[in-house]
């Protein structure tokens, strides 16, 4: 089953580009990553699913319920975080909590729980006022808010501002344990390496259209190859010109480096009438692949 299934999903803001023909799929139980740099039209698809505001055109369904006619209902079991959170200043933290609880029809003695033992494992304070938190502290309010009443799609938007890396960690550790009980997870981001570190699928989104769906495993592994090359002579970039599969080429002093998605046999043996120093092979970072789509 497909918890999230958008067909053709497009948006303008008036003349201007918001998301254009994006078909998405995430499928029940999985951490889908979606990533972009800002503006290119995360945020757009995340509100439109939230029906926080309508499409210009295209569908979408959430737990195969049209987000608009179902709207209501969809959200009593999703958990959102967005990418900034804003609260009323002069309440305190358990209040607020217990304020965005009463919204759910779920077991309030539950939701209690969850609220103490997610404070207890970020480190906040049920006790202070918003006014007095931290960016990072009011960022752990939005998660626990998220989170509180066991959603089955937890949707989180650029998640982590202002988190320090301690509970980045614990806050994707809770992500998993969730994930593990069921929860289906829409992990946006523009920060790679959190996308790597957690999701199973990844989408790239660039000027508001969908340009790959993969899985990570396969985006690092099977496409492509990092190598750096040590040559006794130096060696110009015309040397592998013509070959395919190569891409962000850079040649200086004897160092090669580059890109490389095909076949290890062809490029090996183009590589084997060097004279060279030293070749070292790696997988690239999700960075790398990244940015080479965006090019």
């Amino acid at each position: 089953m497909n918890v999230i299934e958008t067909k053709k999903l497009t948006k303008y803001y008036g003349k201007d580009r918001g998301i254009i023909d994006v078909d998405m799929s995430v499928e029940e139980g999985e951490i889908y990553g979606f990533i972009g740099p800002n503006g290119a039209g995360k945020s757009t698809t995340i509100r439109t699913l939230l029906g926080l505001i309508y499409p210009t055109r295209g569908s979408a369904k959430v737990f195969d319920k049209d987000i608009i006619l179902s709207g209501p209902e969809i959200r009593q079991e999703i958990g959102y975080l967005p990418s900034e959170v804003f609260y009323y200043d002069d309440m305190k933290v358990i209040d607020l909590l217990k304020y965005s609880a009463s919204f759910y029809k779920k077991d309030q003695k539950i939701i209690k729980k969850r609220i103490k033992e997610f404070a207890e494992l970020l480190d906040l304070d049920l006790k202070k006022k918003i006014d007095d938190l931290s960016y990072g502290n009011k960022k752990k309010v939005g998660i626990i808010q998220g989170l509180l009443h066991e959603p089955k799609l937890i949707i989180l938007d650029e998640p982590t501002g202002g988190l320090d890396p301690l509970i980045q960690q614990k806050f994707f550790n809770l992500l998993k344990e969730e994930n593990k009980n069921g929860a289906t997870v829409l992990f946006s981001s523009h920060i790679l390496s959190e996308v790597q570190k957690i999701c199973q699928r990844v989408a790239i989104i660039k000027e508001g259209k969908i340009i790959r769906v993969q899985k990570i495993s396969e985006l690092l592994e099977n496409n492509y190859k990092r190598f750096k090359l040590d040559t006794a002579a130096n060696v110009s970039k015309e040397y592998f010109a013509g070959i395919k599969g190569i891409s962000d080429l850079s040649v200086s002093d004897g160092s090669v480096n580059f890109l490389y998605r095909g076949r290890i046999n062809d490029i090996t043996k183009k590589i084997a009438a060097l004279n060279l120093k030293n070749m070292l092979v790696e997988e690239p970072s999700l960075e790398e692949i990244f940015l080479h789509y965006y090019k």
